[in-house]
C-alpha cells in the first residue's frame, strides 16, 4: 500500500483521499523532510519514543485531512508542531497521573580527563528533572530551549499569553537549580559516608 502513515490510516478508515492530487505529492514531501525534526520535538515534549511516534502521526493525522488549506502557511511545519502540543495537552488531561520510572545514574567518577561519563551523567540528571516537570512547564522548556523559539513564538504554539511562557520558565528554572543542587548535596553525603 502506498502512501504515508497518515494516508493509510485515512483511507483504512474509509475517508478515502481528503487531499487534492496535486496536493498529495507536496504532502508526502512535507513528511519526508520535516519526519525527523517533528520526531525529535514529539520525544522531547513526552519523553518516551512509542508515544513519541503516536503524537507525530496523530498529528499529521489531523493536518493530512486539511492539507489543501494549511499548506497555504508559509510554515506548516509550525501548524504541525502546535497540533502535537494541543494533542499532547489533550494527553495530559486524559491521565490522571503519571509515574517516570528510571533508573538511577551510575555515581559521577572524580576527575577522570577525556572520560565523558560526567557530562553523560549531567546530561541524564537535567533530563530526569526535566521529565518532572509538570507538562505545561516541560512543553515550555522544550519549546523555548530544545526548539529555540523565543517566549512569543512558544506562546503562539501553546495557546497562552508571553507571561504564561515566562513565569512557567522562570519557574521551572528555579525548580531545576532547586533539584539539581538537591540531587548533588545528597550524593556528597552518600560519599561522605562512605569514605568515613
Amino acid at each position: 500500500m502506498e502512501g504515508t502513515i497518515a494516508e493509510r490510516r485515512l483511507r483504512a478508515r474509509g475517508g478515502g483521499s481528503a487531499v487534492n492530487s496535486p496536493h498529495e505529492d507536496s504532502f508526502r514531501e512535507f513528511v519526508e523532510g520535516s519526519w525527523h525534526r517533528l520526531l525529535r520535538t514529539a520525544y522531547l515534549l513526552t519523553g518516551d519514543h512509542g508515544a513519541a511516534e503516536d503524537l507525530v502521526q496523530t498529528a499529521l493525522m489531523r493536518t493530512y485531512r486539511h492539507w489543501n488549506r494549511i499548506v497555504a502557511y508559509e510554515a506548516p511545519e509550525s501548524y504541525v508542531r502546535r497540533v502535537m502540543v494541543n494533542a499532547n495537552i489533550s494527553a495530559w488531561r486524559r491521565r490522571k497521573a503519571v509515574v517516570h520510572v528510571v533508573a538511577e545514574p551510575p555515581e559521577p567518577t572524580s576527575g577522570a580527563s577525556g572520560d565523558h561519563q560526567d557530562t553523560y551523567a549531567l546530561r541524564d540528571e537535567l533530563w530526569r528533572a526535566v521529565c518532572a516537570m509538570s507538562p505545561r512547564m516541560r512543553t515550555a522548556f522544550v519549546l523555548r530551549y530544545f526548539e529555540d523559539l523565543t517566549e512569543a513564538e512558544v506562546a503562539s504554539v501553546m495557546g497562552c499569553a508571553v507571561g504564561t511562557v515566562k513565569s512557567q520558565i522562570a519557574r521551572g528554572l528555579t525548580r531545576l537549580r532547586g533539584d539539581l543542587q538537591a540531587d548533588r548535596t545528597e550524593r556528597a553525603d552518600q560519599a561522605e559516608g562512605r569514605t568515613r
